[in-house]
């Protein structure tokens, strides 16, 4: 019977990401060539390999029977193939053991593929010797005169063809003439070129030679400073130009026919390697991931040649049987089980995966350090990195480019990690790596990595929100239970470096309110197509931000109130940014369905007020129960006959928001929000046919209950929060809110306002107000009251509602009220909160119980 041994591995965790493609390396070697049933699984922080390898056969396994995959880049020129002296792939390709076959058949159809190639390489290389010091090169060397001989004898033979064809033609048709003429002066204009380069050629001899014969320094001085100035005359002359012009676009040329002829061309385990590295459009043009750089390298470092010099570090190529050197059991010990390994570690690049050892400033103990790494993390890290194979993806309809998709690839956003800033938008993107708690085999891990493409709805996923959004609803279905996120942004100067940012957890289950923020779907596109603009103000830019963050956090805890209250803050704070002119034409914030109000209930006063605030109106029809006249337009300037655009005069960029009277909340102080809130409604019931009521009437299922006035009139409400949350809940959507109900419990106390206010509050009713007795209250609004609070003067505005409810037949046992001048505008706000008829009926009751 087979024993089954659970290895946890150490050495490998979800970041840096180094050590999780290490992890998918060893699980996929292991199945592919010793264990087809091994199986692995993230617990915690580290990766466990279930196998038939006990931890001892495991080691023996990656020392003396691991056969490395092929990886060979013939299309970047740091891959070794245009270097004959490079300690990366002679060594391979002249070993004789079995276990470098693959690698051998990968470079000899690599070398298949690059005579033409490796000829242009190397005229570009021998143009720019020409103008660099070289120690080989003597009075009759040749070195850095065979190729410009070369190219002065195709130069003459191109100017005599010029002559001929202009001779033949001489006498007929005059433009054909000046055309053949003109193409003879262009050649005698290049070989006058070449003429003074070559005695540029002939000066820098002269002087290297009486650099190397001289015997004092400072005639090698003299020298050396000629030579400088005879270099640069070399590299600004015109001849060297054109021709190191020439040579680079044959060498492109060349390039581009390559990648195309090699895909179709190769066979075997190293196609595999092209296959995770790039992807070919419709007209051959490569897509690149941003996993694996540009094609297998990163600016000068070549993965494929470094994995190379790895293997050759690791294992001793010159033997028949390719074995391990003496310390590479430390080396597999340590990155297998995470142990120590003083003193071995070489000082290598290691490119974008481990960012705290690649060296450079503040990376060590001093201003400076090198790259730390043990060689087998390298060679495992980039054998996981092959299990990421890319495709070419374009939608159906679209207009954006064709572009390589990558399992759990997104846009780059600078936001929700500790590091963002704008700009990260100039990164190669996101990429998430799934963590899963369940032994999966390796099969099963490439066909989830293979269905890796997000949605929401029928949209792909482009942002990192996106993809939140899309793997928080199905990612626990594919038993996925948190992402480790990465960002391929420029950091350390210009380096790219994969940094983590942080893990994304799906393992709570799945919230039904998730769905609200598909309301913001499109107006979250307009917002990022103008907040991300180089020429958005910062003010917008940051606003943005902060709001990607709050529906990040609401995402990845969908079951938590106060985030979605963040997120309401959020969109009141973007609004506040519009009103005054910047990023209006995104639009205001759209209709918000009412499951907005369940999802960020709390069951405090601030929430209930700012939704009887929000959803208050003139009045309501009574068969929809529709808002007549809502308040919206009072925080912003609302195009009256399409009341979801903003008002605006002006065309292109000339386009500015319309100055309306009516918008009287600035989003600046909350307290001083409703008071204006109130008093302007005053005025315009004054101006409507001379009513003097206060036209704000509760919405349905949604007013101020006498427990949450109580606790605001008595500073207990931050009143500031509460009409923030206000300004957003008035995108909700008014006939869904008539529609569907809503569930929100009031506050119930023994407690009531100050009975001074009460008398206010009796006197700005917008309805005549009847009791079950048959009495009928109508005091008729008086505007003096508001502007006498406004102004910090209660004892006077309470002396006013007195005789106007003493007026009305209503007995005071209150004679007079006095409070502070900031209590009373606080009073004043308080008016703005509607309440129902049995609210104002219960404040009559308290007032005179014989009314009851």
């Amino acid at each position: 019977m087979t024993s089954i041994h659970v290895n946890p591995l150490d050495g490998c965790a979800p970041a840096p990401l180094a050590h999780y493609l290490k992890a998918l390396g060893i699980l996929r070697l292991v199945s592919e060539q010793v264990d087809s049933n091994a199986r692995g699984w993230w617990a915690g922080d580290h990766f466990r390999l279930v196998t038939k390898l006990s931890r001892q056969e495991l080691e023996e396994f990656f020392l003396y029977d691991y056969r490395p995959t092929p990886f060979v880049s013939p299309w970047n020129k740091g891959s070794g193939f245009f270097v004959e002296k490079n300690s990366g792939v002679p060594p391979l390709q002249k070993s004789t053991s079995s276990r470098f076959s693959g690698f051998r058949s990968g470079i000899e159809a690599s070398h298949a593929q690059l005579v033409q190639l490796s000829k242009a390489d190397k005229k570009i290389r021998d143009i720019k010797a020409e103008a660099k010091k070289n120690s080989r090169r003597g009075p009759n060397s040749g070195v850095g005169r065979d190729g410009f001989e070369e190219d002065y004898e195709e130069l003459t033979r191109e100017r005599n063809r010029a002559q001929k064809n202009r001779d033949r033609i001489s006498g007929l048709n005059s433009k054909d003439f000046d055309r053949a003429d003109n193409r003879l002066k262009a050649a005698q204009d290049r070989i006058k070129d070449a003429n003074e380069y070559r005695k540029l050629l002939d000066v820098r001899d002269a002087i290297e030679t009486k650099f190397r014969e001289a015997n004092d320094k400072e005639t090698k001085r003299s020298a050396d400073r000629r030579l400088k100035d005879v270099y640069s005359q070399l590299k600004n002359s015109n001849s060297y130009k054109r021709r190191l012009n020439s040579a680079e676009k044959r060498f492109k040329l060349l390039k581009s026919e390559l990648i195309p002829s090699v895909r179709l061309n190769w066979r075997g385990v190293h196609r595999e390697w092209m296959d995770a590295a790039m992807v070919l459009a419709d007209d051959g043009t490569p897509k690149f991931p941003a996993l694996l750089g540009t094609g297998g390298n990163d600016g000068n470092l070549d993965f494929t040649n470094n994995f190379m010099k790895r293997i050759g570090e690791v294992f001793d190529l010159r033997s028949d049987d390719g074995k391990p050197r003496l310390v590479a059991r430390a080396w597999v010990a340590g990155a297998l089980w995470g142990v120590p390994v003083p003193g071995s570690l070489l000082g290598q690049p290691v490119g974008q995966y481990l960012p705290g050892t690649a060296g450079g400033a503040n990376n060590g103990n001093g201003p400076d350090s090198d790259s730390m790494v043990n060689p087998v993390d390298f060679i495992l890290m980039l054998e996981g990195a092959i299990v990421f194979t890319s495709h070419a993806a374009r939608r159906f309809g679209s207009s954006e480019s064709l572009r390589a998709a990558s399992p759990f690839v997104v846009n780059a956003c600078g936001a929700y990690y500790a590091s963002a800033s704008a700009n990260d938008e100039s990164a190669r993107g996101e990429q998430w790596m799934p963590l899963w708690s369940h032994p999966s085999t390796y099969a099963e891990l490439r066909r989830l990595l293979a269905e890796g493409r997000a949605q929401v709805g029928a949209k792909t996923a482009r942002e990192p929100l996106d993809l939140a959004r899309s793997v928080r609803r199905l990612g626990t279905a594919r038993g996925i239970e948190a992402f480790q996120r990465y960002g391929y942004i420029e950091r350390n100067g210009q380096s790219n470096l994969a940094v983590p940012l942080g893990r994304f957890d799906v393992a709570d289950g799945h919230s039904g309110h998730l769905a609200c923020i598909d309301d913001l779907d499109l107006w979250l596109r307009r917002l990022r197509q103008r907040a991300r603009d180089r020429n958005a103000p910062a003010r917008l830019a940051t606003a943005e931000k902060r709001l990607v963050d709050a529906l990040f956090a609401v995402t990845e805890h969908p079951h938590v109130a106060e985030s979605w209250q963040d997120v309401l803050l959020r969109l009141g704070d973007l609004e506040a940014v519009m009103r005054r002119g910047s990023g209006f034409s995104a639009r205001p914030i759209p209709r918000l369905r009412p499951e907005w109000v369940a999802a960020s209930y709390d069951g405090t006063p601030e929430f209930r007020l700012a939704l009887a605030f929000a959803l208050q109106a003139r009045g309501f029809r009574k068969e929809q129960g529709t808002p007549i006249d809502q308040i919206r337009r009072h925080w912003l300037p609302l195009d009256r006959e399409r009341p979801w655009r903003f008002a605006t005069t002006g065309t292109g960029s000339a386009t500015r928001l319309v100055v309306q009277p009516e918008v009287v909340m600035d989003g600046r102080r909350g307290l001083d929000d409703a008071v204006a809130l109130v008093e302007r409604r005053l005025v315009e019931a004054s101006q409507r046919e001379g009513r003097r009521h206060l036209p704000l009437r509760a919405a349905p299922r949604a007013a101020a209950s006498v427990g949450d006035l109580t606790e605001l009139l008595t500073g207990g409400v931050a009143l500031d929060r509460t009409l923030t949350l206000a300004r957003s809940l008035m995108a909700l959507d008014r006939k869904a809110w008539a529609e569907q109900y809503v569930p929100i419990e009031s506050h119930r106390t023994s407690e009531w306002p100050d009975e001074a206010w009460l008398a206010i509050r009796l006197c700005m009713l917008p309805w005549p107000l009847k009791t079950r007795s048959g009495f009928e209250l109508d005091t008729r609004t008086d505007p003096a009251i508001v502007r006498r609070l406004a102004a910090g003067d209660a004892a006077s505005a309470v002396d006013l509602a007195l005789r106007r409810l003493r007026g009305a037949g209503v007995r005071c046992t209150v004679r007079a009220g006095i409070t502070s001048p900031d209590r009373a505008r606080l009073w004043a706000a308080a008016l703005a909160f509607p309440i129902t008829q049995g609210t104002a009926r219960r404040f009559l009751y308290r007032f005179d119980p014989n009314k009851e």
